[in-house]
């Protein structure tokens, strides 16, 4: 089978995008030139790979380059969650993918990158399962690391969404659904720059910078009106919690960010908020919410309070896979 490898180009956009979102097994809007390209110009040396038969896509791998320890690394890009090998269903078999890392790994040493590291799409988030890739990485010799994705089961919430949650839990929400709080859509780019401030109060105080200013927000926000969306609760006219949610299409509501004001902790602002996501999602037929991970340092340092606190509202676990390879 004659595949090639070459660089993406501003011209492989369109077709790009239509591969990922159409045509492959494991793609999101994560992985499309659409998302990565609200980021400012610049910000990252992309250096983006396809993967093709003729005319035909057979994988897309998005990523861009990352000086570590003095080597240059080729990394699923770091302007998005996840990149990874994206597959077209055609030609996920064991003798296609072993020539997709093949071609990959040659290509890499061939231009001068000392290692990658690979940042695969969750099962959770897939289309389909791709548990042949994750083979892959491991008989190509990949390091493995983990981290710990929490997320809730929507079918155990359906008839009533307190009783998914623990005791102490129930407790908090249901003071919380008593006090004059409001949970709505934030959907002007005031709302989105309080967010914005709340955000960065919770990030601050974790001596954490955020990722996004608040006009990237607003970006990504008009990009993708159907798939990121905003909420917020309030107390009276001000914004005191709020959440930026990813929506996916085979039914997964994501909360890629969960945000408050610790000044107004008293009202359980957070518990109001999650109960009223898990209602949004039951109301649109969704099958999961997912709280994203726990772990920082590629899983090696694990978060227990925030664990808990995701446990709390009868969380289950699955796994971000991430690989990593070193050439000699």
């Amino acid at each position: 089978m004659n595949f090639i490898i070459k660089k993406y180009i501003n011209n492989d956009m369109d077709r790009w995008d239509e591969f990922v979102l159409k045509e492959s097994m494991n793609g999101t809007f994560l992985q499309t030139r659409h998302f990565i390209n609200y980021h400012e110009k610049g910000k990252f040396e992309d250096h983006s790979l396809i993967v093709a038969k003729g005319n035909t896509y057979v994988a897309v791998i998005l990523g861009c380059v990352v000086e570590e320890d003095n080597k240059k690394i080729f990394f699923s890009h770091k302007g998005t969650s996840f990149g990874g090998i994206v597959v077209n269903k055609k030609y996920y078999s064991v003798t296609h993918m072993n020539q997709i890392f093949d071609l990959f790994e040659n290509y890499l040493q061939e231009h001068g990158f000392n290692g990658c590291v690979m940042k695969e799409t969750p099962d959770i988030f897939s289309k389909e399962p791709t548990q042949l890739t994750d083979y892959f990485y491991y008989y190509k010799g990949y390091q493995q690391y983990d981290e710990l994705n929490f997320y809730l089961d929507l079918a155990h919430y359906r008839d009533d969404i307190l009783n998914g949650f623990t005791s102490g839990k129930r407790r908090d929400c249901r003071y919380s659904l008593n006090n004059n709080l409001m949970f709505r859509e934030l959907l002007s780019d005031d709302d989105i720059n309080d967010f914005h401030r709340v955000l960065l109060l919770n990030l601050n105080k974790l001596g954490v910078n955020c990722v996004h200013t608040a006009n990237e927000l607003i970006d990504l926000k008009n990009r993708f009106n159907q798939s990121i969306l905003f909420f917020g609760v309030y107390l009276e006219e001000k914004l005191i919690a709020g959440s930026m949610i990813f929506i996916f299409d085979n039914g997964v509501y994501h909360t890629q960010y969960l945000a408050s004001d610790e000044e107004y902790l008293k009202y359980f602002p957070m518990e109001f908020l999650i109960y009223n996501l898990v209602n949004l999602a039951l109301t649109n037929n969704s099958r999961l919410l997912t709280f994203g991970i726990c772990t920082e340092d590629r899983g090696r340092y694990l978060n227990f309070g925030l664990s808990r606190f995701k446990e709390g509202f009868g969380a289950q676990y699955t796994i971000n896979r991430m690989y990593q390879k070193l050439f000699d």
